[in-house]
This record gives C-alpha cells, structure tokens and sequence, in this order.
C-alpha cells in the first residue's frame, strides 16, 4: 500500500487501508501495556497516540486524493 501511495495508484484505497492497519496496530501492541510501571505506560500512551495521528495523515490523503 506504501508504494501505491508513492506512485499515485489507488492513492484513496491504499491511504484507508494503511490508516485501518494504523490505528489496528496501535490498539493491539500499545493499548494497556504497562500497567504495572508509570513510565512504561506514558510510553506506550505516546505510542499509541503517534499511530492514531498517522492514521489521521493517512485519512486526510485519501479525503484528498493524489497530487493535492
């Protein structure tokens, strides 16, 4: 999906699977780790939040299309 938003096919399709992948990805590897160290938590909070702000980059692309 990476290389058809480089090239500019499917730009609208691919940006939507990568988001859906983004915020999956996030919620699976970072949601609740770490509930036993404070630190460890915030991390994976600071992780998590980075997946959903790509997901959104991602969402923005496809509302715009290719070459916007």
């Amino acid at each position: 999906a990476g290389l058809l938003i480089l090239v500019g096919f499917q730009t609208r399709i691919a940006a939507l699977l990568l988001a859906a992948f983004c915020i999956a990805a996030g919620f699976i590897g970072h949601y609740g780790q770490g509930d036993g160290d404070g630190m460890l938590a915030f991390l994976h909070q600071q992780m998590l939040m980075k997946d959903i702000a790509i997901s959104g980059g991602f969402v923005a692309l496809s509302m715009a299309g290719a070459g916007a």
